[in-house]
C-alpha cells in the first residue's frame, strides 16, 4: 500500500470529484515521464493512480458511479499496460481528468 494514511479512511472523506481529480494527478505524471522517457517514475505514478482508483472502488459513496469507475481503470490499464484495444490517447486521458481537477479547484475557490 503506498497511500497508507489515505488507506486507512482518509480518501473516504474525500468528494468523488476530489478523489478523481487526485487519480488525475498521478495519471498526468504518468504520462509526463513516459514522454521523457523515464519508464521506472511512469510505472510508479501508474501505481499510485490505480491505487488511488481501487480506493475510490472501495469507497461505499461512490456506488452509483461504481460502472464508470470501474471502466475507467480498465481502460487505464488498456491503454498504459496493455494493447489499447479501447484506443484511447494520453491527451484523451487528460482531457477526462482535467475536467475533475477544474471542479475541484472551483469548489476549493480557486
Amino acid at each position: 500500500m503506498i497511500h497508507k494514511t489515505l488507506a486507512s479512511g482518509r480518501w473516504f472523506e474525500l468528494s468523488l470529484v476530489e478523489q478523481l481529480a487526485n487519480v488525475g494527478s498521478d495519471i498526468q505524471r504518468t504520462i509526463t515521464w513516459k514522454k521523457k522517457g523515464e519508464l521506472e517514475y511512469s510505472r510508479k505514478a501508474f501505481e499510485r493512480a490505480l491505487e488511488l482508483l481501487c480506493l475510490t472502488i472501495q469507497d461505499p459513496k461512490n456506488r452509483k458511479r461504481l460502472k464508470e469507475i470501474c471502466r475507467v481503470k480498465e481502460a487505464l490499464i488498456d491503454h498504459f499496460m496493455y494493447d489499447n484495444v479501447y484506443q484511447t490517447t494520453d491527451e484523451s486521458w487528460q482531457k477526462y481528468f482535467f475536467n475533475f481537477n477544474y471542479m475541484a479547484a472551483l469548489r476549493r475557490g480557486r
